[in-house]
């Protein structure tokens, strides 16, 4: 089995275990890998779509696939020719490490990570597109309705559980349930305000950037997220009722 995953760069860069008929990390496979990624994730959806069964079509290990690519969602990402991948952005404002000013809650982190990243053109366009192949097709709609529960929900199902850091104007887990129990306990409650969170920031997205919406076009990143934030902090955490 070790012997199986022994990959080179000698003979074309063929897997050492020649008998095994896997293709090896030399040129091409990388391609290979992200073809077969590709029209599995067409035609399985995300969820369907496994690295096993990537790695089977490209004639590969599935070793090698985590080896180039990491994580699902890192192939998924690569695939699609995401230049970003969507759940580092969501992480690093979860974290406090992307854009933003000291003192921000999170949800002002959230807004200000989105717009940093839809400012890029390339990013913009990427996306833009993503979604018009979604409205206009089932397959697509369900590809990225999966990668977008799987990938990104779940990190803001998670923040809509979980204590906060000191500075944070959200409230920390105690006194969330104090104030709202179902914070805290209910997995239905959680998804329904990631769900919230997703709506706010797709639709700013599509308003300002697809539309071309004014006055959201002119309105500054910093206006943005002192209107919004605050919506998305009560969406994560406030009360709904």
């Amino acid at each position: 089995m070790a012997e199986q995953a022994r990959v080179g760069d000698r003979g074309g860069g063929r897997a050492e275990a020649g008998h095994t008929g896997r293709r090896g990390a030399g040129s091409g496979t990388r391609d290979a890998i992200l073809a077969a990624a590709r029209q599995r994730f067409a035609d399985l959806g995300y969820h369907g779509a496994t690295i096993r069964g990537i790695a089977a079509d490209a004639g590969v290990d599935p070793a090698l696939v985590h080896h180039f690519f990491g994580t699902k969602e890192r192939l998924f990402a690569a695939a699609m020719r995401l230049p970003v991948v969507p759940g580092d952005l969501i992480d690093a404002a979860l974290a406090g490490a992307g854009p933003g000013r000291a003192g921000e809650s999170l949800g002002e982190r959230l807004v200000r990570a989105m717009l940093a990243a839809w400012d890029v053109r390339e990013i913009r366009d990427t996306f833009l597109g993503l979604l018009r192949s979604a409205a206009t097709s089932e397959q697509a709609m369900t590809m990225l309705r999966q990668f977008v529960t799987e990938a990104i929900l779940t990190r803001l199902m998670a923040a809509a559980q979980a204590p906060h850091r000191a500075g944070d104007t959200i409230p920390s887990t105690n006194q969330a349930r104090a104030t709202n129990p179902a914070r805290a306990t209910d997995p239905a409650q959680a998804r329904l305000r990631a769900a919230l969170v997703a709506s706010q920031v797709v639709g700013l997205g599509l308003a300002r950037y697809l539309v071309g919406l004014d006055p959201l076009t002119r309105a500054s990143t910093d206006e943005l997220v002192a209107a919004i934030g605050p919506t998305l902090d009560r969406y994560l955490t406030g009360d709904l009722s």
